[in-house]
């Protein structure tokens, strides 16, 4: 048989900080990849 969960959603400024979290992690996970791939290009002198 299903139960139902009644708990409360999480508040706003914790569901808001998560996706500052991850926003920012993508971020600089792209930042990460871009210098890794300028200094491939550097290190080609391309």
């Amino acid at each position: 048989m299903a139960t139902i969960d009644k708990h409360q959603p999480a508040p706003w400024y914790k569901r808001v900080g998560w996706l500052v979290l991850i926003w920012l992690g993508s971020v600089v996970a792209l930042g990460v990849v871009a210098g890794a791939l300028r200094i491939l290009m550097h290190a080609l002198t391309l």
